[in-house]
């Protein structure tokens, strides 16, 4: 009679293990969506991103000012003093005020291809940017699944502990009533202490996933849910994946946009070898002493002006050359990120199937192993198993529900992965419930700024 207690109890810890433990859900789960909107926002990466490209949207007005007037105002008080006999000192004050205007009207086309330049690398930053929210939106992403991933497999590592000690509670009565003996117990005991363990393993690694989480997203994790839509917006094959991000990744579009800045570039310092001619203007009124003939006088100039170099030491050519080779490079590099680009597509794409793989054969074995338990517990009734098999059975049912529950993650992960790596994972296209980042606004609201040191927020 105790014996048909005792296996009542074991069955009724396997059930526990039993239980779904993947799916994490409730009703006021947060969504990896929410989790997504959360990093977006408050992630001091992205904002520190974004700063980095409004300072160098400021490069276009820099640029543009090279078609602006340059006025200065200048004012000059003073004294003189004169000896021109002996015994006999002058000492009297003096004083000017003036305007001087400068208008460049022809400057070797520098102007306008340092703006073309400049609008260049503002459009490559805008494309970091992206890259940038990317990478973090996949971090988010990351860290939100292992945080389930991680708690799940806490959950399954206490459920294997309270099947052992039934285990352990079952050998010590089988011993106490002479059906078992004490070897049963002891590898019946050894097997929760090695459990226990890793259930230390499985707390200090979600422990670790959880501030992982609340670095990238800026707040600790809660109620989490393992549902996501993110499987809708991956590429039917692997030949799309690697065209969409042929054209799409912000690393290529990134590293064009500096091919067109380093042509610029290039254009601008050979503007310095052609004439310069500029448009000068200057009003002023000079104060005298009072004892000199007049008290005043006023007076205007313009000039025009023409500058042309005839030989700069060689520098500005010697620069020129430098810029060509800077070009150069720059359109290697658009080669080098498509490889490596379309190498990621494909990595991820791997991973992305073989995880997909790993759930249906993690899901089969899981099965079969749940069966395999059940038959031997009812064969260690009856005398036909050990206690050891029992024992194995469960470690075996055990590995395969946390190899379940780290394939699912996976593939989930990988599937981000492969939106990253084609470059459409941004909060925009997922859908995320948070207001989006508008890089042009800023842009636009600087760009034909004449004067003015607040920021476009007022700082």
């Amino acid at each position: 009679m105790r014996t048909s207690v005792v296996y009542r109890g074991l069955l009724s810890a396997l059930a526990g293990v039993a239980l779904p433990l993947v799916a994490m859900s409730s009703s006021h789960a947060q969504s990896i969506s929410e989790a997504l909107a959360l990093a977006y926002r408050n992630n001091p990466t992205i904002n520190t991103a974004r700063a980095e490209l409004r300072s160098v949207d400021e490069s276009v007005p820099q640029a543009l000012s090279g078609w602006r007037p340059q006025i200065f105002g200048n004012f000059d008080v003073g004294g003189v003093y004169s000896n021109n006999n002996p015994g006999s000192d002058n000492y009297s004050n003096t004083a000017s005020l003036g305007l001087s205007v400068q208008q460049a009207l022809f400057r070797g086309f520098r102007t306008v291809n340092s703006t073309r330049q400049a609008e260049a690398i503002v459009r490559s930053q805008r494309e970091s940017l992206r890259a940038t929210e990317q990478n973090i939106l996949f971090d988010a992403a990351a860290s939100y699944m292992d945080v389930i991933r991680d708690t799940a497999i806490v959950s399954l590592r206490r459920s294997n502990i309270s099947f052992l000690q039934e285990q352990v509670r079952a050998a010590q009565d089988r011993f106490e009533v002479g059906e078992g003996t004490r070897t049963d117990v002891s590898q019946a005991q050894a097997r929760l202490a090695d459990a226990q363990a890793q259930l230390n393993l499985a707390l200090a690694n979600v422990n670790t996933s959880r501030a992982i989480f609340r670095q990238v997203i800026g707040q600790d994790p809660k109620s989490l849910s393992a549902s996501t839509s993110i499987l809708k917006f991956l590429p039917k094959s692997v030949e799309l994946a690697i065209s969409i991000g042929a054209q799409e990744h912000p690393a290529i579009q990134g590293s064009l946009h500096l091919v067109d800045a380093a042509i610029f570039n290039v254009k601008t310092i050979e503007g310095e070898l052609l004439p310069t001619v500029t448009l000068e203007g200057n009003v002023g009124r000079q104060w005298y002493p009072p004892n000199s003939n007049q008290t005043s006088s006023d007076a205007a100039t313009i000039f025009g002006r023409v500058s042309v170099p005839i030989y700069q030491g060689g520098q500005v050519s010697s620069r020129v050359r430098e810029a060509k080779e800077d070009l150069g490079q720059a359109q290697v590099q658009v080669d080098v990120a498509r490889d490596q680009i379309r190498a990621s597509i494909v990595s991820a794409w791997g991973q992305y199937q073989a995880s997909v793989a790993s759930i249906s054969a993690a899901q089969a074995a899981v099965s079969a192993n749940q069966l395999a338990l059940e038959g031997v517990i009812e064969e260690q009734r009856v005398g036909q198993r050990t206690t050891l098999d029992v024992l194995n059975a469960q470690l075996e049912l055990v590995d395969s529900r946390v190899q379940l529950v780290t394939s699912q993650r996976d593939r989930v992960v990988a599937a981000y992965l492969l939106i990253s790596t084609i470059g459409r994972l941004s909060a925009e296209r997922l859908g995320v419930p948070a207001q989006i980042y508008k890089p042009k606004e800023h842009y636009e609201e600087v760009r034909n700024s004449w004067f003015g040191i607040r920021t476009p927020d007022g700082r």
